[in-house]
This record gives structure tokens, sequence and C-alpha cells, in this order.
């Protein structure tokens, strides 16, 4: 689909004379451009289309990005040698006012301030990096914890709700409608075993044993933008902050940095773990988030870590049997495929979870004695 890129960028209030604007980064939910200027002292822009097919209340989604990143940076703002225009987004507002424009098609519209000088990474490749992450991602939380979750609207209700996961794919399997549930009952077992434990997180939650958290709920790596010495700088695409618990957070952003194969990887024996990128990430995590974690969020963690593959392999499964209306797929197979990938790679984990829970209580012991101290 095309748009007249130019005359949305006109309606927004911006410097300098628009020189040139080419498509920027990978997304595959919403349209994204680089706006640059005439000006060589401006940074340029970064346009996006939300994409409203997915998100279904722009207008409630962009409030919330408003509200996150104005505490952001009001919080960073309070912190010595910080740079909130660099380590947050900066909104650019439209000319009506709004955070947002929407054209004559109904199509909604966001710009920001583009964050020169920065890069990211589809594969966490060093430890470096991998600490980096889990460094900027525990200090997302912590500059959020203050803000009352009940200001923040669900961008997606249930987006992490295993038991509603677990009710949709049942009802796909009663429904059958492809025929496909005969070729995945190894796969239906196999999610059937791990049901009851999956939901410990949950459970906790509504008996009020979990604090419910501000949470950005899609801690991929490349959602990450690094300096050009691999420092973490601004966390980004915001689309997803809302109410959640720590360790989804933490078990998704461990789901794509422990894995040492591609999510749709053919054979599913080069699923392995990478522990010393977890260390690394857990070591950033605390570094940044461990000062006000609650004992029972640091005790949920390695269940984050387990529950977040199995969650994504439901959803895999899940659209496998209903036909793949939800995921793109380049074979009749894929989310199939992509299913036994994260099955495999939560039975290595299943494997090694009492050195991956250890490695979190220690490094979360080392925090908290580094903190006593400092007090």
């Amino acid at each position: 689909m095309s748009y007249n890129i130019p005359e949305i960028v006109a309606n927004f209030c911006t410097e300098g004379n628009v020189e040139i604007i080419v498509p920027f980064g990978s997304g595959h939910i919403n349209d994204t451009f680089h706006v640059k200027t005439t000006n060589p002292e401006l940074p340029g822009y970064l346009l996006q289309r939300v994409n409203h097919h997915v998100f279904k209340d722009v207008p409630a989604l962009m409030n919330n990005v408003q509200l996150v990143t104005s505490h952001l940076k009001k919080k960073l703002a309070e912190i010595p040698g910080s740079n909130p225009t660099k380590e947050v987004l900066t909104m650019v507002w439209a000319k009506d006012k709004q955070c947002f424009f929407c054209d004559t098609a109904g199509n909604y519209w966001r710009m920001y301030l583009f964050l020169k000088d920065t890069k990211s990474y589809d594969l966490v490749l060093t430890d470096q990096q991998a600490y980096e992450g889990g460094k900027a991602f525990g200090k997302f939380q912590l500059l959020l914890s203050d803000l009352d979750t009940d200001l923040l609207f669900e961008t997606i209700p249930d987006f992490h709700n295993i038991a509603m996961r677990l009710d949709r794919l049942n009802k796909a399997v009663l429904a059958d409608v492809e025929g496909r549930v005969k070729e995945v009952l190894p796969e239906l077992t196999f999610v059937i075993e791990r049901a009851d434990t999956m939901v410990t997180i949950l459970n906790l939650g509504k008996e009020g044993k979990l604090p419910l958290r501000i949470t950005h709920n899609d801690t991929k790596f490349n959602n990450i933008l690094l300096d050009m010495n691999d420092h973490g700088q601004c966390v980004i695409d915001l689309d997803t902050v809302m109410p959640g618990y720590v360790a989804y957070d933490f078990g998704d952003a461990i789901r794509t940095i422990i894995n040492t194969a591609s999510e749709d990887e053919s054979d599913i024996t080069k699923v392995t773990l990478n522990i010393p990128l977890f260390k690394a990430y857990t070591e950033g995590y605390f570094k940044s988030a461990g000062s006000f974690l609650s004992d029972m969020e640091v005790k949920t963690l390695v269940m984050g870590v387990l529950l977040i593959p199995y969650m994504q392999g439901v959803r895999f499964l899940t659209d496998y049997i209903e036909g793949d209306v939800y995921y793109k797929t380049r074979f009749a197979e894929h989310n199939l495929q992509r299913t036994r990938v994260q099955f495999q790679l939560l039975k290595k984990l299943e494997e090694q979870y009492v050195v991956l829970d250890q490695i979190i209580q220690d490094v979360a012991k080392t925090y908290t004695q580094l903190a006593s101290k400092v007090e």
C-alpha cells in the first residue's frame, strides 16, 4: 500500500525542510520511515503508521506512550549524568495538538525525533551486549515502578494470559477446521503435561502475591537502541507497554537471547542454550532492577523463562491448527516447525532449571549485598 508521505509529514510540527523520506527498519506490524531534513544540525524524524488492525484503540495506545515517555523523561532528569532526550523517545506533536495524526483513509500516524548514532541487533553476539540489554530493560522497569498501572490502557488484552491462550488452543482443537489435529498429538500432549504449572505466575498475581507493574511486553533485543560503543541507550517499540508481571519481560528477553538456533530452525537438534549470555543478561538486569524487586518476583523470574517459550509455542500451535490465520508463513508446516523449536527450547530450559535458577538467586544476592553496603 502506498501513502502520500510528504502530505502526512506536513501535518506534524517539524523543523527544517524535508530532503528525503526512506523506509526504515524491519518491523512486521507498523510501517516506518526516516524523514531527513536539509538542516544537518537536525537529527530528522521517525514517522510510523500504527497498525490499527493489531492495535484496536490507537488513541488510547498513544496516550500510554505519552504517559510513559513523559514519566521516563521526568525520572531521568533527576539522575545526574542522564540525557532524557537521548535515552527516551521524544514525541513530535501533530498540528492539531494531538500526539498522532489520522489521515482521511483512517490510518494513524505518529512521529518521534530520530535518534542518530544508534544501532540495534537482531541477534545477541556477546556477553557485553546481553549485559547491556538486561540493564536497559531493568532500568526501564525501575523508572516506571512508581507510575500508577491504572493509568495505562491494555493495548492487547490478555496478551500474556496463558489461561486464555490455552482456552483458545482447546477451542481450535475442538473445531479442527483444517483437519490438522491428528498431526500434532505429541505437541498437544506436551502442552497438556505442563498446563497446570504454567499458570503459576498468573495465579500468584490473582492472589495478590505478585505486584502488577508497568512492563514492556516485547523485550526482544532489537527493541533496545545501543550507542556506537554498544552501551544501551534507549528502549523503543512502546506499543505493548501496559500492566504486567516482571517475569514476563524477563522470560521474553531470555527466550530470544539464550536459544542458539533461529525461531524457525528445521533441525531442532541445533536448539541449545547459551548459558553465558543468560548470566550476562541477568547481571545487567539486576544491576538496574534489583533495588525494587520483591522476593516473590525474584523467585518467579525462572518461571517466566519457562513460561514464555511455552506460551509462544502454544500460540504457534494454535495458529497452525486454525489454518495459519495470524502469523505469516512461508510454507505449509511453518507454524508447526516454529512450535517444535519453542518446545525443544523449553525442554532444554527444563533440563537446566536448577542451574538457571541458581544463577538468578546468586546474582540477586550479590546485588542485594552491594545495595546494602551503599546504604
